[in-house]
């Protein structure tokens, strides 16, 4: 955590402790070569909505793939609520108990014999009795409007249903926020407008990589932006 010094005496940054994702001089790069990521410095307060812009290859898929521990940084830090997770296994745990990060291939995710199981599979991790994970699962299938869907393997499901399923994953686990990579992808008008009213609705902030720039100017209000490895706040 982040300190303020006066008179000798030590207080908490309260900066760093009302953010909840940071990251700080952030780089990465695949097997030594050129640079992904370039000393990238992002914040993510809670309830905060915020686009990730980049053309195709820029990074961001691998930025959030960082931020939640599935890649190591090559230098710079990932920190949630002022604590280092590159650096930290608990705190780690931490992150990925209260991030969700919806991938752009929701097979990725979905993985249990029927989509209910899928969704009930995070109440289940979190201590939920059998019986209240159902309930959650069939309440978040509801929101999604997939509940004819909860007995259906996910592999028979459309793409768009697959992808809202597996965002109905991820809600389950009531996230403080969400990472969503290319959230719109595959989806159809009405589903859009699901997703839609549910990003825009929903209490947890948001890290929302997309070219769909009507989508994001829906759902986010501020928003940075990755090129040649450099993210810029716009």
């Amino acid at each position: 955590v982040g300190v303020l010094r006066s008179g000798g005496r030590v207080f908490p940054c309260m900066t760093c402790l009302s953010l909840l994702l940071e990251t700080r001089d952030l780089y990465f790069s695949y097997n030594g070569s050129k640079p992904v990521l370039k000393g990238v410095n992002l914040k993510l307060s809670p309830g905060q909505k915020v686009a990730l812009w980049g053309r195709n290859g820029a990074g961001k898929t691998t930025l959030f793939r960082v931020i939640m521990g599935l890649k190591k940084p090559s230098g710079g830090e990932v920190f949630f609520r002022g604590k280092s997770a590159s650096n930290d296994r608990r705190t780690l745990g931490e992150l990925r108990k209260a991030v969700g990060f919806l991938f752009q291939d929701p097979e990725d995710q979905l993985f249990c014999p029927t989509l209910l199981e899928d969704i009930a599979f995070g109440p289940l991790n979190l201590g939920f009795k059998a019986e209240d994970a159902r309930e959650k699962a069939f309440e978040i299938l509801r929101i999604v409007k997939l509940e004819r869907f909860a007995d259906a393997p996910p592999h028979t499901l459309s793409g768009g249903q697959k992808r809202l399923g597996a965002l109905a994953a991820l809600l389950a686990m009531d996230p403080e926020a969400l990472l969503l990579d290319e959230p719109t992808g595959d989806l159809d008008e009405g589903a859009r407008e699901i997703l839609e009213d549910i990003l825009v609705s929903t209490q947890a902030a948001l890290l929302v990589a997309s070219h769909d720039a009507g989508f994001l100017e829906k759902i986010t209000s501020s928003a940075y932006c990755l090129e040649n490895g450099i993210l810029i706040n716009v």
